[in-house]
C-alpha cells in the first residue's frame, strides 16, 4: 500500500480550492471564495479528482520540460568567464521550478490517496478480474478446409521450404566466394 506523506502546507483542501478557482462560474473571480456547502470536500467525486490529477500530471510534464530547457541553455564552464548574475538567475529559476515540481508531486500523491480512499469499496480483487483463472476453456472446434485451400496451403509450405533451402545455398556460396577472394588477396 502507499505510505502517507506528511502534510506540509495547505493540504488537499487548499490545493483543491486553487484548482476550483480555475473552474469557477463566470460571475466569480479568483479573489472571491467559491460558494461551497460545508461538506463540499467530502462530496467531490472521484472523477473530478482524477481530472485534477490529470491536469497536475500535465503541469508536472510542463515544469520538467522547462527545467530541461533551462539546463540545455546553460553554458558549461569552458574557461570563459560569464556574468555571475546570469548564473544566479538561472540557478534561482531552477530552484523555483524544482520547488514547484515537489509541490505538484505532493499534490498528486494527496489526490491519489483521496481517490483510493473514496473508491476503496469499488475495487475488486485482482483474481476476480483475470478471466479464465479457475475455469477451463472449452476446446475450439476447427472445421476442415476445402481441398483447394488445403492444396494452396501445401504449395505455400513447399515454396517456403524451397526458399529456405535456396537461402542456405546462397549463404554457403557467399561464404565460399569470400574465402576464395581472401586467398587470392593473400596470394598477391
Amino acid at each position: 500500500m502507499a505510505t502517507p506523506l506528511p502534510q506540509k502546507g495547505p493540504g488537499l483542501a487548499g490545493m483543491l480550492s486553487q484548482q476550483q478557482q480555475s473552474h469557477l462560474p463566470p460571475g466569480l473571480g479568483p479573489g472571491q471564495p467559491p460558494m461551497l456547502p460545508q461538506g463540499a470536500l467530502r462530496e467531490i467525486s472521484p472523477v473530478f479528482l482524477c481530472r485534477i490529477g490529470q491536469e497536475t500530471v500535465q503541469d508536472i510534464v510542463t515544469r520538467t520540460m522547462e527545467i530541461f530547457q533551462i539546463t540545455r541553455a546553460t553554458q558549461l564552464p569552458n574557461g570563459v568567464t560569464q556574468s555571475q548574475a546570469v548564473y544566479q538567475d538561472r540557478f534561482g529559476k531552477l530552484q523555483e521550478h524544482l520547488r514547484q515540481l515537489a509541490l505538484l508531486f505532493r499534490k498528486l500523491r494527496l489526490l491519489y490517496e483521496r481517490c483510493v480512499e473514496m473508491t476503496s469499496d469499488l475495487q475488486e480483487e485482482p483474481s476476480e478480474l483475470v478471466p479464465y483463472l479457475r475455469e477451463e476453456m472449452a476446446p475450439v472446434r476447427v472445421e476442415p478446409c476445402s481441398p483447394a485451400v488445403s492444396q494452396e496451403r501445401q504449395e505455400v509450405l513447399e515454396m517456403r521450404q524451397k526458399n529456405q533451402e535456396m537461402k542456405i545455398l546462397m549463404d554457403q556460396m557467399r561464404n565460399l566466394l569470400w574465402d576464395v577472394n581472401a586467398m587470392l588477396t593473400l596470394r598477391k
